[in-house]
């Protein structure tokens, strides 16, 4: 028996990353798994990789800037489903650079994905889960939501909107049996940080930096998914031990 079975949940960002990771976690405690993105062929790779170890996992392609599109991710899977239990808003974009170099489609593109996005998502889950009595919303967050990197000024104002969104969440979803918690990685060693030798994407570059495994922060979200129904995880930061946190920047 997993510790899932019967679920549904939907990942967004789900083609790579901690997206993946959690994506699989939760298809290997019985959960069916609707992966969404823009790159189709990442999340027909996530689907394979369930799949292959018996999961249940099925893929919509999607923009989760765009209201149709996040109205069609949610049709689909209660269409295929009849239900939404769980929501993970994992996508994302990381960017910075000198505050005075920024430029306004910089700015747009991060808050978009990680703040509009995960309003988008949000409010569709809450559609969803009234009706039918409840879920649980998992918002990635960042640690920059309580410790900025410098030049990090987009990705920043982006997770600490993100804050607030869960807050408002949480609260104005427990009448309802709905609830929402914040999980902030920290460095987290997924593909554009090897890509990058362990390098930052999302604030002035400080070299190589300690990592914390996808599997790590995975694990993570399935604690959080699987608190029972009155009680909720509100937030969860997770980094590596070598990692700078008090005074970081």
């Amino acid at each position: 028996m997993g510790q899932l079975d019967g679920k549904v949940a939907i990942v967004t960002g789900a083609g790579t990353g901690i997206g993946k990771g959690i994506a699989k976690a939760f298809a290997a405690e019985g959960c069916a798994v609707v992966v969404n993105g823009r790159n189709i062929e990442s999340l027909n790779q996530t689907v394979a990789e369930v799949r292959d170890t018996g999961g249940k996992s099925h893929a919509v392609q999607g923009d989760v800037t765009q209201e149709a599109s996040v109205k069609h991710l949610f049709d689909e899977t209660v269409r295929r489903y009849g239900r939404v239990d769980i929501l993970v808003n994992n996508a994302g974009r990381v960017a910075g650079g000198p505050l005075d170099q920024l430029t306004l489609e910089k700015w747009n593109d991060v808050l978009g994905v990680n703040v509009t996005g995960v309003f988008l998502c949000t409010r569709e889950a809450f559609r969803v889960m009234k009706p039918q009595g409840g879920g649980r919303i998992i918002n990635i967050g960042s640690l920059a939501s309580e410790r900025p990197r410098e030049d990090s000024a987009p990705y920043t104002v982006s997770k600490h909107a993100v804050t607030g969104l869960t807050r408002s969440a949480a609260l104005d979803g427990r009448a309802f049996g709905i609830s929402c918690g914040q999980l902030n990685p920290g460095n987290t060693n997924v593909e554009r940080r090897r890509a990058a030798g362990g390098r930052s994407a999302s604030g002035r570059d400080v070299g190589p930096e300690p990592l914390i495994s996808v599997e790590d922060m995975a694990r993570a979200a399935l604690y959080m998914a699987t608190l029972p129904p009155d009680a909720n995880c509100l937030e969860m930061t997770v980094l590596p031990m070598q990692q700078v946190y008090l005074g970081r920047g």
